[in-house]
């Protein structure tokens, strides 16, 4: 039985009709679902729910350009210090890479985690073991070992585990490798009713790329880091084979600049592309979403013909330690997602929809930044660190990604 004073929790937040699923399911379900009940946090829901079309975050904020560095444009003596600083940093094992992986491969029609497609057919090499090889170059590279923390979701954290294991770890040392879950949020209809998934509990999804500050903590990541004096983390996802986890002049520009944070940027293709865009708020460090951004500023170019907001955030994020810690006791805002979501109606069925009905909550790690005073934007090459796996066809496909990923090896035997 539900004690009343859950069944006044669920009347309190309209949320009663989870009690007709509590009522015919197992005794195993109901323990579970009992369980979940009393861990959510109803309140935050609901106000998530009622702020859904209330996303503008920037009415009456001073937006500005933000200054860069151009890789391809650092005078020659300047690399060679900020690669001297970078080197040094990585062989006294300063480094850590956390890589995002909580998403499964559905887009792309592969049942299992995304890190687990296989990209390089040509090898059957997963972006798991792309990304592993190129930790091993480094290890190799600098004479020492990166502790690889990998953030999964509950949904594939076994799976993920499972597929390492199977692999004997892709020959990286097993001791050096870290999984940890992130936390997920209830998922709601259009009407914020909680949605019941297919096993008859109530229907969750992961919080985001920007629940990696307070999964590490929560998980003990940042205390291992701090035992192992890491000073510096990498943080990206899984879906790029290109991308550089292991970059001392990226880490010596940061050091030498004194910043706790810096971040690569890709030029945008062009005034439509929908990515995020470095700028400053209200003279703080910010990425202004392509749904926020006006045609006037997304158009707008300099004497040099180039995009003024220009500097596209994809992921490439280089924090240190006292940022990562100092972040991990923020609360990041969430923003709403709506998407298809298969659930289980109140006759038992299950229903799977043709069009978005569901709202999801997550958290951006770009929204991190204007909690920071400073950080670097080193433009990279996007052709030679940007082939991400996004879509089952099109573009940011298996088949854009592979051609981008070959030739980059082509050129770099």
């Amino acid at each position: 039985m539900v004690n009343m004073e859950t069944v006044e929790l669920l009347k309190k937040y309209n949320q009663v009709n989870l009690l007709n699923f509590y009522n015919r399911a197992s005794d195993n379900v109901k323990e579970k679902l009992r369980k979940q009940i009393s861990h959510i946090d109803f309140e935050q829901i609901i106000k998530l729910y009622e702020n859904i079309k209330n996303n503008s975050k920037i009415e009456n904020s001073i937006i500005t350009p933000m200054k860069y560095i151009d890789k391809e444009k650092i005078p020659d003596e300047d690399k060679k210090k900020y690669e001297k600083i970078g080197n040094e940093a990585i062989q006294n094992g300063k480094l850590a890479v956390i890589t995002m992986a909580g998403g499964q491969g559905t887009r792309l029609g592969h049942m299992g985690p995304k890190g687990t497609f296989i990209l390089d057919e040509k090898n059957n090499k997963s972006l798991f073991q792309i990304l592993c090889e190129s930790l091993k170059n480094g290890n190799e590279k600098y004479r020492t070992t990166i502790p690889w923390y990998i953030m999964t979701s509950k949904e594939n954290n076994d799976e993920t585990e499972k597929y390492f294991a199977e692999n004997n770890f892709f020959g990286y040392p097993k001791e050096k490798i870290k999984f940890f879950i992130q936390d997920e949020l209830p998922v709601i209809d259009t009407k914020g009713n909680l949605m019941i998934g297919e096993n008859g509990l109530i229907k969750e999804a992961a919080n985001g790329h920007g629940g990696v500050f307070e999964a590490a903590e929560k998980n003990g990541i940042i205390e291992d880091m701090k035992k192992q004096n890491i000073e510096w983390i990498f943080i990206g996802g899984v879906d790029n084979p290109l991308i550089k986890m292991v970059d001392p002049i990226f880490m010596g520009i940061c050091i030498d600049k004194k910043v706790l944070a810096g971040s690569k940027s890709i030029v945008k293709k062009d005034e439509n592309e929908k990515v995020g865009i470095f700028c400053r708020k209200n003279n703080k460090p910010y990425v202004i979403e392509y749904t926020e951004i006006s045609k006037e500023m997304a158009e707008k170019k300099d004497e040099n013909n180039e995009f003024v907001y220009g500097e596209a955030h994809v992921l490439f994020n280089l924090f240190n330690i006292k940022s990562l810690e100092n972040l991990s006791k923020e609360k990041l805002p969430y923003h709403a997602a709506f998407k298809k979501n298969s659930y289980m109606n109140e006759k038992g069925e299950i229903i799977n929809p043709e069009e978005p009905n569901s709202y999801k909550f997550e958290a951006f790690l770009f929204d991190a930044f204007e909690r920071l005073d400073d950080m670097v934007i080193l433009r990279v090459k996007r052709d030679e660190e940007f082939a991400p796996v996004k879509n089952k066809d099109g573009e940011d496909s298996p088949d854009t990604s592979r051609k981008l990923y070959y030739n980059y090896l082509s050129k770099n035997k």
